[in-house]
């Protein structure tokens, strides 16, 4: 499949489509070709912004549950919400409303499910793993 195939998020690098903002993570692109979202310099850079903000909600927000977590990463006034929990919950295999601790395992498993939902297909699980050892 060409490049220009891919769904936008492989395009770009951001697997998890992270909108433009003023927050720099390692690897970026900047400034970003695409409008709307960021761009990452490889995949792996993608997953390590990917693995960044849900870390954050975790410590900061106290968001401890998938379905806290995806409350705010895809608020329902734009997506699908419930789906969205219903997709990552199954696709990890951690209960929407099971306390996370967020260690490794669980947070690869809750990342690559995340992409298989803005992507549409199965994350390459060598990125995924990539992008969480640049942490």
């Amino acid at each position: 499949m060409r490049k220009n195939e891919l769904p936008r998020g492989l395009r770009n690098n951001n697997p998890l489509n992270i909108r433009r903002s003023t927050d720099v993570f390692q690897g970026e692109v900047n400034p970003s070709k695409d409008k709307e979202f960021k761009q990452f310099k490889t995949m792996a850079h993608g997953y390590r912004a990917g693995f960044k903000i849900p870390s954050n909600y975790y410590r900061v927000y106290k968001l401890t549950t998938i379905r806290k977590m995806i409350g705010r990463w895809a608020p329902e006034n734009e997506n699908n919400t419930a789906a969205y929990v219903s997709l990552v919950s199954s696709h990890s295999g951690i209960g929407a409303d099971d306390q996370l601790s967020f260690d490794r395992e669980q947070m690869i498993r809750i990342v690559a499910g995340m992409s298989k939902v803005e992507n549409g297909r199965e994350a390459e699980m060598s990125d995924v793993i990539a992008g969480w050892n640049l942490l």
